[in-house]
């Protein structure tokens, strides 16, 4: 799916957690947010779309997933954190190039064509990975290598990035044609954007094929490499993104305003980024991590995932068309299904390191929502959401004051800032509140108590929100008339 990452390590961070994020957004998705217990957990894995089957470990760990509430077309759980307090968010499609996808094509799923024949099943996409591999793993370090035995044995169908969380280490893992794959590990101190491309820039093939410290890639990617005359790399630079991504024009349009608009926000005085010799929206150098000019809150990942260009000539919400206006794709696009940022506290007692930061729909317009992960049940709030349109569910009403705002972007653009502002500042309360009492009393089963007392927060902020751009988008229809009528 089209989608949007930001990975932080530990030092880069003010409160030294670990934090994973993405928004998933290929279509207009209903998401729900759920806690799979080890019992639900099925022990033979079936694909929907690819028809693969797999056998899956005997030992799963409770976990949270936001997954899709039709599931005609399989669970795509997105994301979520396990009891072990690993996070994972799967995944962001990236991009590749007919030198690679030709000598490693995608594993992709063949219907019979006659009688007689069998079906031949595809391999693993992002439907697939986070049932597969979150539940079984307890680093980070260990989710890029079950993945990885994964894409080597089955093999993937689309070309993905997908990230991995525990609460020292940050990895990322980028697919490489059908069945190679390349990950490292993000270093502490820098934030990582990740936009829909191949996006690592650098990498120490030899740690990968040594110690492994930082850098790890499937076994044979160098005899891939030189025997299909991949690499066109110059004077000694090994730049995955040169060798096996894409440099389309597309990506100018679609991809890199994002990394640059991201970059432009945490490190503001290290690069340059407006005017002559800096970078652009279409650069195809943008870095891949950034050490930031700050510390980086969660705060700042919900404003890079939210953002259309905010400030910039090229903001599709701006008044003065300039002929420029929302030429790029935005982060906070209107088609999104959820959003998570997977926060691991090093910080935090074991049974309560885990947070994780929902918002569903546009995220523009969307409030990110804090709760704890180690716990057996989701309120109803987040947890139970319908197809149908309603405002009993944070998605539902999330997509609605989206659409109703979007159109009066002027008039409502305050009490959709003041909705954002009540959710997080009200949120972090209940959370300080909650570790202190379990911190206090050793009861950490008060997390559910705490979840549901945060969800009831939301609840009323989205109610009375929806209510503020009902009434004002009532008051700009076009029907209207400003004679009063007696």
């Amino acid at each position: 799916m089209p989608c949007t990452t930001v990975l932080v390590g530990k030092k880069a961070t003010n409160d030294n957690s670990t934090m994973i994020a993405r928004t998933d957004d290929g279509h207009f998705d209903v998401k729900k947010t759920i806690v799979v217990e080890p019992k639900d957990q099925k022990k033979k894995y079936k694909s929907v779309l690819s028809h693969v089957t797999i056998e899956l470990p005997d030992n799963p760990m409770r976990y949270t997933a936001s997954p899709s509430v039709d599931t005609s077309r399989g669970i795509w759980a997105a994301t979520g954190i396990n009891a072990a307090n690993v996070g994972m968010t799967a995944t962001e499609t990236i991009t590749s190039n007919p030198r690679v996808l030709s000598a490693d094509p995608l594993v992709e799923y063949k219907k019979a064509k006659k009688r007689g024949e069998k079906d031949i099943p595809g391999g693993i996409g992002e439907e697939d990975m986070v049932v597969l591999v979150l539940p079984y793993i307890k680093t980070a370090r260990e989710g890029v290598i079950r993945l990885g035995k994964l894409l080597e044995t089955y093999g993937t169908y689309e070309s993905n990035g997908i990230a991995f969380n525990d609460e020292n280490e940050v990895w990322w893992l980028e697919t490489i044609g059908g069945h190679h794959w390349m990950a490292r590990r993000v270093p502490d101190d820098v934030c990582v954007i990740n936009p829909n491309q191949f996006g690592m820039d650098g990498f120490d093939i030899n740690d990968a094929f040594g110690a492994q410290k930082a850098h790890m890639c499937s076994a044979d990617l160098k005899d891939f490499i030189e025997e299909n005359d991949l690499d066109c790399n110059r004077r000694g630079v090994f730049n995955p993104r040169d060798i096996f991504g894409s440099h389309s024009d597309m990506d100018h349009i679609y991809n890199t305003p994002r990394a640059w608009f991201m970059g432009r926000y945490l490190a503001p005085y290290s690069y340059r980024w407006d005017g002559a010799d800096s970078f652009g929206p279409e650069s195809d150098n943008l870095p891949w991590s950034i050490r930031p000019d700050r510390k980086v809150t969660v705060e700042d990942v919900q404003y890079m995932l939210s953002s259309h260009y905010q400030g910039t000539e090229y903001d599709p919400y701006q008044k003065h068309d300039t002929g420029k206006r929302g030429i790029y794709r935005s982060i906070g696009i209107n088609r999104t299904g959820v959003t998570s940022i997977c926060q691991i506290r090093s910080g935090a007692a074991d049974a309560i390191k885990g947070i994780e930061w929902i918002c569903y729909g546009s995220t523009a317009f969307g409030a990110f929502v804090p709760i704890y992960t180690n716990v057996s049940k989701i309120p109803a709030y987040l947890g139970k959401v319908t197809l149908e349109t309603s405002t009993e569910n944070l998605y539902w009403g999330s997509r609605l004051i989206a659409a109703l705002a979007d159109s009066n972007f002027g008039t409502c653009v305050q009490q959709i800032e003041r909705y954002q502002l009540a959710v997080a500042t009200k949120g972090r309360e209940i959370i300080r509140k909650y570790d202190k009492l379990m911190l206090d009393s050793g009861d950490y089963s008060l997390a559910e108590k705490a979840n549901s007392e945060i969800c009831d927060m939301a609840r009323n902020e989205t109610a009375d929100t929806l209510g503020k751009v009902l009434s004002d988008a009532s008051q700009h229809m076009k029907n209207g008339y400003n004679l009063a009528d007696k």
